[in-house]
């Protein structure tokens, strides 16, 4: 259960749910070890879920570095996987008042840390993000994160997608996290825009290689909306998503028509069918 937090406590626990993640937990971590100096104790989690490769062998390595800077870190090794349960896990296992939950595949700019502290150590309830980058490989996946990063949602909100940080306040309004899909969703909205707030720094976010992949993944994503407005109905009046509307979808078009077609080839794609319910970040 989640650890009581009526009063502000002190510090900035970084959570990591991992899954499969040897691969890439090392230059997750490694950019951590990176980061500017932070103005409180931290502390890294990383929380391995139904693992069934070298993730917390990669991990418990990599934390060296962390450890070594003078940062607290920790492997917590779970046999059954879900990110939910990762997620509280994780709170459990940390008194700090600032949590930053990060995805294994991510990796943020050094000034990232050093910017979370500085927005979120108020009293009020506050949500903090930073400025994605959306980064692919291949050259369908280029063209798609490039059309998707001139969305309004993503180039002039703060999607927070990958990574986001709550204060104390904050993050006592929920218990335990939920068994739902979208999570990160569930966290922005549970905060209202005026609470939400864009640290001035980025982080590297990438997205599925393949067209197939996508498709998968924009299914996932549709579902994780569909399911967090019929189970948290009123979270969805904290929605501030621009609209793209006649014009700009027009101006995406002629400006970057490759980029047009192939994300609209995966949109169509979306609704066409609904079949298959792996989830895939082509990797």
């Amino acid at each position: 259960m989640l650890q009581d937090m009526a009063a502000p406590a002190q510090g900035m626990a970084i959570i990591i749910p991992a899954s499969n993640e040897e691969a890439l937990i090392g230059r997750c971590l490694a950019a951590l070890a990176g980061q500017d100096q932070v103005p409180m104790p931290v502390e890294v989690i990383v929380v391995a879920n139904g693992c069934r490769d070298g993730t917390v062998a990669a991990a418990t390595a990599a934390g060296e570095a962390i450890t070594a800077r003078g940062w607290g870190f920790r492997v917590i090794d779970l046999p059954q996987g879900g990110k939910p349960g990762a997620l509280t896990a994780g709170d459990a296992a940390t008194g700090a008042g600032i949590r930053v939950y990060l995805d294994a595949d991510v990796t943020l700019s050094p000034g990232f840390c050093a910017g979370i502290a500085t927005v979120l150590s108020r009293p009020e309830a506050a949500w903090a993000s930073g400025r994605v980058r959306i980064t692919a490989q291949g050259a369908f996946s280029r063209a798609y994160a490039r059309l998707w990063a001139r969305v309004p949602f993503m180039a002039r909100g703060v999607p927070g997608c990958g990574v986001f940080a709550v204060n104390a306040a904050g993050r006592a309004r929920w218990g335990d996290w939920p068994a739902i899909i979208a999570d990160d969703t569930f966290a922005r909205l549970t905060f209202a825009p005026g609470e939400r707030h864009l640290v001035d720094a980025a982080y590297d976010w990438p997205i599925a290689e393949g067209f197939a992949n996508l498709v998968k993944v924009r299914r996932r994503q549709d579902r994780g909306v569909a399911q967090l407005a019929e189970v948290h109905p009123a979270l969805v009046g904290n929605d501030d998503k621009l609209p793209l509307g006649a014009g700009g979808l027009l101006r995406l078009a002629v400006t970057d028509p490759v980029g047009f077609v192939v994300y609209a080839a995966v949109a169509v794609r979306v609704r066409l069918g609904r079949s298959g319910d792996e989830w895939s970040r082509g990797r």
